[in-house]
């Protein structure tokens, strides 16, 4: 087995294995682009064309007569069912979260199930799919047994189109090595998972070789029997059959009348389809897909300039107002100017240095002399020589007087003068607080009684 890209397919004979009778040039159609993309698009909305519409029943749900007690009784506004005496009455109905209510959206008959695909994308597609098919890599990963098929593509006589019994068909299949795939087919019958089984899809199965034809002469009754094969005319080759799930790489077997066929059907990049009004292949923008051959090509290295191997250094710019040097090198006069600023910058810290000093220093007298004041207050200080002389002599006043009442004798008028004033002078010095001295303020009370009367 070849590749895709060699000019000529051998024609098998069906009644002698390994027997050629013709070579037909490959057709255009086989060197299109493969786009699993679009063929995948494609084929998900070609597959919606055939769902049958289904729904729920109009009036599932709401054949109840309920319906909303309103507010004010503490419950949900919900419909709820009429009557009484059954435990159904004045349950919720209707709504989606009720029990035995709709669905929420109930489903409609007229939801949009088919889709539009546009020509053009569905040629694509197809071109890729019959591109595809050709190649043996894609085929054998697509799960087909083509391990004994002499060729991919297959192509045999025409001969088969005139075939009228299965066992016919059988052994043409055996002889060009095909029947391999129809047994892998057959032995893949099972059962379907999910409730298909009970909707006349019982059995599901792997597809086998699709077999192209031109002209049905009892090819169709001699195949249709097979597990797996199927049959379509060259002139509606379908997506879905070529590429089933979206999977390219189906595995063909070509009547010569058909594959001749398709290079009028298809036409190529250049020339026009016979069938399809102004259509023409799609081609890659590239050709070739080897990039590094392409480079490398002396087509491609004849148009190319030399290599640059020079390498250029550029000097990085600085910023000459964060930068000194370059600011001095673009203005000699920074250097001069920013000297005079520092200049004046220390004799501006001097001055203020100075006035500083001297404020602090006149500080620190008054500071010495507010202590000393603070030091040197009755308040806190010991009592001097001339505060003890005169509580002395109060004392003693007071003594001589409280000596003379115990004698009953009364003082003389001039000596209770000068006790009484001392008295009040011993009074007046008083603390801050107020308060007398403790020697004055016992003897007030005897001054004041032996003061003279007027």
């Amino acid at each position: 087995m070849s590749a895709a890209a060699r000019p000529l397919v051998a024609v098998r004979k069906i009644d002698a294995a390994d027997s050629v009778t013709d070579q037909i040039t490959l057709p255009h159609v086989f060197l299109a682009p493969i786009r699993s993309d679009i063929v995948s698009f494609v084929h998900s909305n070609m597959a919606k064309n055939k769902r049958q519409a289904y729904a729920v029943s109009e009036g599932a749900g709401h054949q109840h007569s309920a319906e909303s007690w309103g507010t004010g009784r503490a419950v949900a506004r919900v419909p709820r069912v009429s009557g009484g005496g059954t435990s159904r009455a004045g349950q919720g109905a209707f709504a989606n979260q009720c029990r035995k209510g709709r669905m929420f959206a109930p489903t409609k008959t007229w939801r949009k199930w088919h889709r539009k695909i546009n020509v053009n994308q569905k040629r694509y597609a197809t071109a890729s799919a019959l591109a595809a098919s050709a190649l043996p890599s894609l085929v054998m990963a697509r799960g087909h047994r083509v391990e004994n098929v002499p060729e991919v593509p297959l192509v045999i006589d025409n001969a088969v189109e005139s075939l009228q019994k299965t066992k016919q068909a059988i052994a043409a299949l055996k002889t060009v090595g095909a029947y391999d795939d129809v047994l892998k087919a057959k032995a893949s019958r099972k059962l379907r998972r999910g409730k298909g089984k009970m909707r006349n899809r019982r059995h599901v199965s792997r597809r086998g070789p699709l077999v192209v034809y031109q002209e049905d002469q009892g090819i169709v009754r001699a195949f249709r029997n097979l597990s797996g094969v199927e049959l379509v005319q060259v002139d509606r080759l379908n997506l879905l059959q070529l590429a089933p799930g979206g999977h390219m790489g189906r595995f063909c077997v070509w009547t010569k009348s058909a594959f001749s066929k398709l290079a009028d059907n298809w036409g190529s990049s250049t020339r026009e389809s016979t069938q399809k009004v102004g259509y023409k292949l799609p081609f890659a923008a590239v050709s070739n897909s080897d990039l590094t051959r392409v480079i490398n090509s002396d087509e491609i290295q004849s148009k190319l300039r030399p290599a640059n191997k020079a390498v250029n250094r550029y000097r990085l710019k600085k910023n000459p107002l964060k930068n000194f040097g370059v600011m001095v090198k673009l203005n000699p006069y920074a250097l001069a100017l920013r000297r005079s600023e520092l200049l004046s910058q220390e004799r501006r810290q001097a001055a203020v240095d100075a006035k500083r000093k001297s404020l602090d220093k006149k500080h620190d007298k008054t500071q010495r002399e507010n202590y000393k004041r603070l030091v040197t207050d009755t308040l806190y200080a010991e009592p001097s020589e001339t505060v003890i002389d005169e509580e002395v002599k109060v004392a003693a006043a007071v003594t001589t007087v409280r000596k003379a009442r115990k004698e009953k004798k009364r003082p003389n008028k001039e000596e209770a003068a000068e006790e009484a004033a001392a008295l009040e002078a011993a009074a007046a010095k008083t603390d801050k607080k107020g308060k007398a001295a403790p020697a004055a303020k016992a003897a007030a009370p005897a001054a004041a009684k032996a003061a003279p009367k007027k």
